[in-house]
């Protein structure tokens, strides 16, 4: 756990490594002379350390002949362009093509500037030529895992790799992969984009809640949220239930939810929740993984595989012709139960 945690093989790196070499390109193309004429520079240098200090920077100061000074930044590197692009190409020469595409700055007629106009694209991918593999490690209870990338889901996907997910599947009977936040914003992404590149749609999913979780979206102070309450449980519920209206109506997938279970969750607010969720036909298992390890997760396991078996009716939240601002409209609306009046 700590080796994943810290550098891992240095797949973090490398990917900081191609990010900050098409910076430092950019700002020695303009001090040789500028001959692509930036006008606006936008791309910006990375690094994986959460240093606020350097979200805004000022750069090219060293007074040197053509160092124009301007307002930069870094990312952290998990958000970064490179993090999201590296996630989702198929191979080498994919990712090659689509770093070549990246838009990194407007010329002074507004025209973009891409990543292959500097001819940038091939050292950036050579130092991600070994990154691009991925990691076979496995748990503490010996069952092999692949760990693969990891965008974040507020500015990408939010999910580990196509090429990870791909090998996956080819090498289990079943392939279990993750979508960072909720069933709104990480698995609409997975789903609209992931499973694009994929192609693949997933046979089923898994809904993961707490009890403690619902008490809090029901309006329960956090410092009494150990305590019992069906009342703050019964309000809090309708989160779950739009997420779960997410998965089953807008893309027409198969959802159970598995409730991790909690030492302070008692046998009344279990029962309540199970009682809720079964009129409304979706199936629940009880999780005790944390405490049990994988003896703890078998109900879990064996309603997945029935689950997958069930015929599902897979549909895109929008189309890849829709404009941006119909793909946002159609977000906003089904996803988040905007109204459309309202939404601008």
């Amino acid at each position: 756990m700590e080796e994943i945690n810290l550098h891992f093989t240095g797949d973090i790196h490398a990917i900081t490594s191609a990010n900050n070499l098409l910076s430092a390109m950019i700002d020695n193309h303009i001090f040789q002379g500028n001959e692509l004429e930036f006008d606006k520079v936008i791309w910006k240098r990375c690094i994986d350390l959460n240093d606020r200090a350097l979200r805004k920077v000022r750069i090219c100061l060293s007074g040197e002949k053509n160092a124009v000074p301007r307002d930069d930044g870094f990312d952290i590197t998990v958000a970064s362009e490179i993090m999201a692009i590296f996630c989702l190409a198929e191979n080498l020469d994919d990712l090659k093509e689509r770093i070549g595409n990246i838009v990194i700055g407007y010329n002074k007629k507004g025209k973009e500037i891409r990543a292959k106009d500097l001819k940038a694209e091939g050292a950036m991918t050579v130092l991600l030529k070994d990154a691009i593999k991925p990691n076979l490690v496995q748990t503490l209870e010996n069952t092999p895992a692949l760990i693969h990338g990891g965008p974040f889901a507020n500015i990408a996907h939010g999910c580990n790799s196509v090429i990870a997910t791909k090998m996956g599947m080819k090498l289990a009977d079943y392939c279990i992969t993750e979508a960072g936040f909720g069933a709104d914003l990480g698995a609409e992404k997975f789903l609209d984009i992931k499973c694009r590149n994929l192609p693949k749609s997933p046979d089923a999913v898994v809904c993961v809640a707490t009890i403690k979780a619902l008490k809090y979206h029901g309006g329960m102070p956090i410092e009494n949220i150990k305590e019992e309450s069906i009342e703050y449980l019964e309000k809090g519920i309708h989160n779950l239930l739009k997420h779960i209206e997410n998965l089953k109506n807008v893309f027409g997938l198969n959802v159970i939810v598995a409730i991790n279970k909690y030492i302070t969750d008692t046998d009344k607010e279990i029962e309540f929740l199970r009682e809720e969720l079964e009129q409304k036909d979706v199936n629940i298992s009880l999780v005790e993984a944390w405490a049990k390890g994988g003896k703890g997760a078998i109900d879990l396991a064996n309603k997945i595989v029935d689950l997958c078996e069930k015929p599902s009716n897979f549909k895109y939240c929008y189309d890849l012709q829709d404009s941006i601002k119909e793909k946002i409209e159609k977000i906003c609306e089904k996803i988040y139960g905007a109204e459309r009046s309202r939404i601008y």
